[in-house]
């Protein structure tokens, strides 16, 4: 398993420049913590950036993660790969319980809220998303509405971390490809000269 496998799997089966940016954002909220806990983090990566490769062709709740299951056991996929991605959708039934299965579900929807969060900020950019501020978001329900709150806050419990640690743990690690992300910002327009 390799990260190209990964991502020739994920373009493969989404074209969509939003999901392939949200499995992104995944990916590496998921390999800071596999740096974190000390484990393996290409794995780990892999997991976070294939856990949706399936949900752009098959949305439905009967089908997703169900049938990317199948796909990954047809081609050869390690358990704990597949284990993990059904663990992270509710409804599958899969009990969460290796530190990966955690780490997914407490990073998916946050990962989705960050990135919601800093395309409303002035200049589209991570470095405006602070933690307390998506804390401040997360409790106007209008905004970022497709997001599921209760994920984000049991994810951070189920994980045994600090809510807002946790949020400023993914601000970091998602910085780190805010390019690929498209959220590096734009750049404060020039001073202008007095007159």
């Amino acid at each position: 398993m390799t990260r190209e496998d990964a991502w020739g799997l994920l373009t493969e089966f989404t074209q969509s420049e939003s999901l392939r940016k949200h499995a992104l954002a995944v990916e590496a909220c998921v390999r800071a913590y596999a740096k974190k806990f000390g484990e393996d983090e290409n794995t780990w990566a892999l997991v976070g950036l294939i856990h949706d490769f399936d949900y752009e062709k098959y949305p439905s709740l009967e089908d997703h993660p169900y049938r990317g299951n199948e796909i990954l056991a047809q081609r050869g996929w390690p358990e704990e790969v597949r284990r993990a991605i059904m663990s992270h959708a509710e409804y599958t039934g899969v009990k969460r319980e290796s530190k990966l299965e955690k780490t997914l579900f407490a990073c998916d929807e946050l990962a989705g809220f960050l990135t919601a969060t800093a395309l409303v900020k002035p200049g589209k950019s991570l470095a405006e998303v602070e933690a307390k501020g998506v804390r401040k978001k997360m409790k106007d329900k209008a905004f970022a509405r497709s997001v599921n709150r209760d994920d984000i806050v049991n994810g951070a419990a189920e994980l045994g971390v600090d809510l807002e640690e946790h949020i400023a743990f993914c601000i970091d690690a998602m910085k780190g490809v805010a390019k690929e992300l498209g959220l590096e910002g734009t750049p404060p327009p020039s001073p202008q000269p007095l007159a």
